[in-house]
């Protein structure tokens, strides 16, 4: 058997729940990971995945949901109609759809784009998965990988029993552990 604690990464990077989605996204490539356990007071509250933060981009709109000034009930104005040899309207599907093939990573690059940034508007707290997988720290690899297959994961916290983060064991972890033939 090979305990957790002989694989896991000791010096785990951490989040807080109130730090923006682009503060995390920061911390995770300056610590060259793809996720982290989520902390509060010294707990594990939560895990936050770059899965996580591309999966909220891909699925958001990003312009403000809300409107500058909202018109009352028979306030819109007329649309206008268009007419057959007048100029098409086509213009207005190049403008939004110019950019549809770009990459949704694209839009984690800069934070100076014309379009509402969501990543500075919206907190882990937002985003994080609740749900967290930890095992203690003399529990079998073979379990943490069988733990990993079974929920989809990529990475399992290693939890002392008063609760205390020790480490993490990921998925490099366990294909370190078995190229080096201690599995």
């Amino acid at each position: 058997m090979v305990a957790l604690s002989e694989v896991m990464t000791r010096e785990v990077a951490t989040l807080e729940p109130e730090m923006t989605l682009r503060e995390a996204l920061d911390v995770l490539r300056a610590e060259s990971v793809s996720g982290a356990p989520v902390v509060r007071n010294d707990g594990v509250i939560g895990v936050l995945s770059a899965t996580d933060i591309l999966e909220f981009e891909a699925t958001s709109s990003g312009v403000p949901t809300e409107r500058p000034q909202q018109l009352e009930w028979g306030e819109f104005p007329e649309p206008e109609v268009w007419e057959e040899g007048a100029d098409a309207p086509s213009a207005y599907f190049v403008d939004f759809w110019s950019d549809a093939g770009a990459e949704v990573t694209e839009r984690f690059e800069t934070t100076d784009s014309p379009e509402w940034d969501q990543l500075d508007e919206h907190m882990i707290s937002e985003v994080m998965s609740r749900k967290v997988v930890a095992l203690p720290p003399d529990a079998d690899l073979r379990e943490a990988a069988r733990l990993m297959v079974e929920a989809d994961i990529h990475r399992i916290l290693v939890i002392d029993e008063d609760g205390q983060l020790q480490g993490i064991v990921s998925t490099t972890d366990v294909v370190r552990a078995v190229a080096e033939g201690q599995v």
